[in-house]
């Protein structure tokens, strides 16, 4: 409590409050997700991915799965900021060193996850809820636009149309909609153009979120 002339206050101080802050849960114990931001070659060193590890960890001695490749090697360092690491968990940015692998083999987009705990794959096909923020006309089945998903920047089509609902309850408006137009919100069947990899919003959120541009 605080003593005033014109009477006490009572109640937490801004730093008292601070401390009662829990520190936020890093998803370390899900399976790991780390979407590639870049590939280099390093002379000397070889192959070295980079990117954000948005669910598990990543450690060297593991073997790895990149979708949607489906290519599987082992890490044999991690660093960030030029340090090794013994493991890295969701949050770091990180370059990792990859035994017999080529700068060709993997890109921006690709998905890094542990080869025995369910590892990612190829997305043929998904289905997402989306909101119409602003578009000049009306969106219907046919439609591809470019996708912005964690890294991946691939283009995918509109394939089905299969509700139409309320954007503020999630409630169901109308079976197979001939069209989507500003304001609206549905839920589609999209499949990539190339091969992509996303992840369930509800297990892995990062892989799960979406942008179109």
């Amino acid at each position: 409590a605080i003593e005033r002339k014109d009477g006490n206050a009572s109640g937490k101080t801004l730093l008292e409050a601070l401390d009662a802050i829990l520190p936020p849960s890093r998803p370390t114990d899900k399976p790991l997700r780390l979407p590639l931001q870049d590939v280099y070659k390093i002379g000397g060193i070889g192959t070295v991915p980079v990117g954000r590890v948005e669910t598990g960890i990543i450690k060297p001695g593991m073997v790895v799965t990149f979708a949607p490749q489906g290519i599987s090697t082992e890490v044999k360092s991690v660093e960030m900021h030029h340090e090794s690491l013994p493991e890295a968990v969701p949050g770091d940015n990180v370059g990792f060193n990859v035994k017999n692998i080529s700068v060709k083999d993997i890109r921006r987009g690709s998905v890094t996850s542990d080869s025995k705990n369910d590892p990612a794959k190829e997305t043929k096909q998904f289905t997402a809820q989306v909101i119409i923020m602003n578009h000049p006309g009306q969106i219907a089945a046919g439609y591809t636009p470019v996708l912005d998903c964690h890294t991946a920047h691939i283009a995918c089509k509109f394939a089905e149309l299969k509700e139409k609902v309320d954007r503020r309850t999630g409630k169901k408006v109308e079976d197979n909609p001939k069209a989507l137009k500003t304001g609206d919100a549905g839920i589609v069947d999209l499949i990539p153009t190339k091969p992509m990899c996303v992840g369930a919003f509800t297990d892995y959120a990062p892989l799960g979120r979406f942008a179109v541009r």
